[in-house]
């Protein structure tokens, strides 16, 4: 589950982390009041949108040339005026892809009197099973380049889970950031803040974009981007109400009630399968034969007929969807409930795309037996390789 920046920052602040004042407010009407309660002279007016790279992202109903989703405000005057701008219309960004997000609140925050920008983030190091520090010393809006292009300039530095977070840790995260006086000190109670958040609240991914030092010396945490692991958040009430979901997809809304891993992607060939592993398969040869996927679907080993047709109904809502496959290796998942849910969804929604069907494994015949007798226009494959060629060719 993903979180706001303000909303991120709140939690980080709770546990003691150096963050700005800054007032979230979701109408333009609240931008005035906002902005008086903070010191200024200098404010910064902030999308709030689920993607990063709203610095440079561009609105969709304003001019090219007009300021991203991250703008300086020198007067409260000013904070308004962009807030009037901001608010309601439609912010992309190299993450949202091109439909864009709308924002529909803003963060206004108090300015800072910048230094040094640094990059910050800790995840769990799977190659080492720990979770880990990422940092480097160039933070800002192009850590993605830096990446790419210069990738000896992010270090990692991993926490041993029994120990916490070290003098020696804390000396080997300041190193590499090249910290000195003032903020090198405050490194040393900022970073295992950091890390008893990210362990407490089950975090994926913290990244704080930029960490800066400022012109006083002190470290002070700019961005945060926060996502939580979603088998965890029953431990955790407080996250769970942080929940926004005008940011999700109503897709993956609804899947979620029906505990359905779905992830909602940008092809035209909907995807329903049981098993991570064979999903990935079924997407990777979907694109092969020249289409792509308009979804993950994994309705898992224990699926009844409910939750096969829940899945099935969620897939044929996507206006995107032309044609859709259904890959089932039957273990514990057997093929006659498949079979029984897909009918069952079909006659309740109808079927007005192409439909290619492969079963393989437990009551396989039987499955064959359902769909065959149905009197539904449903396609059978002989194999992953026939189906996805099947489906292909139903689509173009």
């Amino acid at each position: 589950m993903n979180i706001h920046e303000y909303q991120a920052k709140q939690v980080l602040k709770a546990y003691g982390a150096p963050v700005a004042d800054g007032v979230a407010i979701t109408s333009a009407d609240q931008a005035e009041a906002a902005a008086k309660q903070l010191p200024g002279p200098l404010y910064v007016v902030k999308s709030q949108i689920h993607a990063g790279g709203r610095g440079k992202g561009k609105f969709k109903e304003l001019p090219a040339d007009a300021k991203g989703g991250v703008r300086l405000a020198f007067s409260i005057e000013e904070a308004v005026a962009h807030a009037k701008e901001m608010l309601g219309n439609t912010l992309v960004t190299a993450q949202t892809g091109e439909a864009g997000k709308q924002v529909n609140r803003l963060y206004i925050e108090d300015g800072a009197d910048i230094a040094r920008e640094l990059y910050c983030s800790l995840l769990v190091d799977r190659s080492v099973g720990q979770v880990a520090f990422v940092v480097s010393t160039e933070g800002g809006m192009d850590i993605e380049a830096v990446a790419h292009d210069t990738p000896e300039k992010i270090h990692t530095i991993a926490i041993n889970p029994e120990a916490g977070v070290t003098d020696e840790n804390v000396a080997a995260i300041s190193a590499a950031l090249e910290l000195t006086g003032q903020a090198a000190e405050d490194a040393k109670s900022l970073f295992p803040i950091l890390y008893k958040a990210f362990v407490e609240k089950d975090m994926d991914l913290l990244e704080i974009n930029p960490l800066i030092v400022m012109e006083n010396g002190h470290l002070r945490v700019l961005d945060a981007k926060v996502s939580f692991d979603g088998n965890a958040l029953y431990r955790h009430e407080d996250i769970r109400a942080l929940r926004d979901e005008t940011e999700e997809d109503a897709k993956e809304i609804e899947a979620s009630k029906w505990d359905l891993a779905y992830v909602a992607l940008d092809g035209n060939i909907g995807c329903m399968v049981n098993g991570a592993g064979l999903a990935m398969a079924t997407m990777d040869i979907i694109k092969l034969y020249g289409k792509e996927p308009a979804n993950f679907c994994d309705v898992g080993g224990g699926a009844g007929k409910e939750k096969v047709a829940a899945a099935f109904k969620i897939i044929t809502a996507d206006p995107k969807v032309e044609g859709i496959l259904v890959n089932i290796f039957g273990g514990i998942m057997k093929c006659d409930v498949i079979a029984e849910g897909v009918v069952a969804a079909v006659q309740e929604v109808g079927l007005k795309v192409p439909l290619v069907v492969r079963l393989e494994g437990t009551n396989v015949e039987l499955g064959k037996k359902i769909l065959n007798e149905s009197g539904l226009a449903i396609t059978a494959a002989d194999d992953l390789d026939d189906a996805a060629q099947k489906i292909v060719a139903a689509v173009a």
